[in-house]
């Protein structure tokens, strides 16, 4: 058996890789044997409900082909399973925090995430995070009787960025979405501000994305392919403002830091990211009026200016298109708004 992109779990924020993909093929002796139950040998951690919604959710193919649960595996057989790899949460407290709830039915919801919001419970943030308000939210739920149907997380974003995450209620909606995210089928939009004047209005980063070799912490972009994987962001600019851009972002792949990292690498990272520069002035005279105002700009938002703005995915259950689309937060609002003041006078 194979295993494929296995991830450290400090770097579950990889979209690509917050799948677990494993590619098996049977042996040349292999008897007939059921889809599940062959799995079931082969991921003892693995539970028989959890693979046969996976394979519903045609998350685990035979020979590149959707297989029904019932299909007999032959020698020479190759099964993919892409599975919902989320950390173990049986520990998690549910606490009465408030949320922005702006879409939920049987299978999924969507949040509205606010700054400063840790997603996943980890160390040094046990508590106060999006998956412990999920799991007091869903506890009276029919999903959420004797401790199942924890809160799915299908992605994430980073604490300190804003928007719109899709959760998973149930363990099928949980695998349909995580094969949209692992095909790279779903839509995702971010509004970024930006140091400097980008010199096409449209335009696409490439580049690997992997751990920094001089510090864990951060992503750098391997250009040449050297190290990490690789990673796309189409961009265009919708507003300039002398010193700043405000740009919008589709991503076609999921790296960790993805956008912050892009930007980082071309020279224009995000206003207000001190993670990768942004957190001091970058272009302009460092001194008199200009110096003043961007100091106060930082202050008023202390976070880079990064906002999940659009998600678009297929629905588990209807399989319908669903489009989604969030308001700027007041901090960022007020943000251009300052730059837009500046830009007049």
């Amino acid at each position: 058996m194979l295993l494929e992109d296995q991830l450290p779990e400090e770097a579950l924020t990889d979209l690509d890789d917050l799948y677990e993909h494993v590619r098996i093929v049977a042996d040349k002796g292999q008897a007939l044997l059921r889809l599940d139950k062959f799995l079931m040998d082969r991921l003892p951690n693995v539970t028989r409900n959890k693979l046969q919604n996976a394979i519903r959710a045609e998350s685990i193919r035979v020979n590149n082909e959707p297989a029904k649960v019932s299909y007999k595996v032959k020698p020479g057989d190759v099964i993919t399973v892409t599975l919902p790899d989320p950390p173990r949460d049986t520990d998690i407290v549910a606490e009465d925090i408030p949320l922005t709830i702006i879409y939920e039915d049987d299978d999924l919801l969507l949040v509205n995430k606010e700054p400063g919001m840790v997603v996943h419970p980890a160390y040094s943030n046990w508590t106060g995070t999006l998956v412990n308000a999920l799991t007091y939210h869903l506890q009276n739920l029919p999903t959420g009787k004797n401790g199942e149907g924890r809160p799915g997380l299908v992605h994430r974003i980073d604490k300190d960025t804003s928007g719109l995450l899709v959760i998973a209620k149930t363990e099928y909606a949980m695998s349909y979405l995580a094969r949209q995210f692992f095909d790279h089928s779903i839509e995702r939009t971010y509004y970024a501000l930006i140091w400097g004047i980008l010199k096409e209005a449209t335009g696409t980063i490439r580049g690997h994305i992997g751990r920094s070799l001089k510090d864990r912490k951060i992503m750098a972009v391997y250009p040449n392919g050297e190290q990490g994987k690789p990673a796309v962001t189409h961009y265009q600019v919708l507003q300039t403002f002398q010193y700043v851009s405000l740009v919008k972002c589709n991503l076609e792949t999921g790296r960790t830091h993805q956008i912050r990292a892009h930007f980082k690498h071309i020279g224009h990272p995000l206003f207000g990211d001190a993670t990768y520069g942004g957190d001091k002035q970058v272009y302009g005279q460092r001194t008199g009026t200009l110096k003043a105002f961007i100091e106060n700009a930082l202050e008023l938002m202390p976070r880079q200016a990064l906002h999940a703005k659009s998600l678009g995915f297929r629905h588990p259950s209807s399989k319908q298109l669903m489009q989604f689309d969030s308001d700027l937060p007041l901090d960022f609002k007020n943000l251009l708004e300052k730059w837009e003041r500046f830009k007049s006078e």
